[in-house]
């Protein structure tokens, strides 16, 4: 029996407790200073983010990392690790996913049957894109679908943190889900063929969102 599927559905689901729903990364502030302000502009900015953010470098560098470790390259981990933490951009952004990353390694430690690899152990700091690399690499996920997860996970965290911040309700939240999950195909398409010298994490809008975010009076996300 493939089991492959429902552990990849395990793996993007908002059950996972690693902590994904404590984060705006910057959307909080964007509806703060009146950027989003309703489920027009909360599409916009998500999708934005989506195609020329996370599809330009975050998401080739998922890619990368599963084949990496699927082929044992520890090397390469390390360095791809080491990439993705130095574009971090803000103190909350590297913040979040070195505190999502423990959490999944965590996590990974007390699975039955999931046996985690010494290199793993080895990262002083682990970025959550490889420790989701590493659970896709073991239940034999195919990059395709690993990746295509990956990318609905954050689609779906970014459309229900707009639903708290913005606030907007629950139909507005799966007609942005329906629009969002639209353009993942071709986002995950793009990632996979994207060399690494094309690789770009230029997203100033997010930085800025994210940093002015650091010191936002009220808040209810960690990012």
């Amino acid at each position: 029996m493939n089991f492959a599927l429902p552990r990849l559905l395990q793996l993007a689901s908002p059950a996972l407790p690693v902590g994904a729903y404590t984060y705006s990364q910057g959307l909080e502030w964007a509806v703060e200073s009146g950027l989003v302000h309703d489920a027009a502009s909360a599409q916009v900015w998500i999708a934005g983010l989506l195609e020329e953010g996370l599809g330009r470098f975050e998401a080739p560098l998922v890619a990368h990392l599963q084949v990496a470790w699927t082929a044992a390259e520890h090397a390469e981990v390390g360095r791809l690790n080491s990439e993705f933490l130095a574009s971090r951009e803000s103190s909350e952004l590297r913040a979040e996913t070195l505190q999502m990353g423990y959490s999944l390694r965590r996590l990974l430690h007390e699975l039955d049957d999931f046996a985690v690899p010494p290199a793993f152990d080895a990262l002083p700091e682990v970025g959550f894109p490889v420790g989701w690399a590493l659970a896709a690499d073991v239940w034999k996920i195919p990059v395709v679908d690993s990746l295509t997860a990956y990318l609905w996970a954050w689609c779906e965290n970014q459309v229900m943190a707009a639903l708290k911040a913005v606030p907007l309700g629950q139909a507005a939240g799966q007609r942005m889900l329906l629009f969002l999950g639209g353009r993942v195909p071709g986002v995950v398409q793009q990632a996979l063929a994207l060399p690494e010298e094309h690789w770009s994490n230029f997203a100033p809008g997010l930085a800025l969102a994210s940093s002015n975010h650091e010191t936002q009076y009220s808040r209810l996300f960690r990012s």
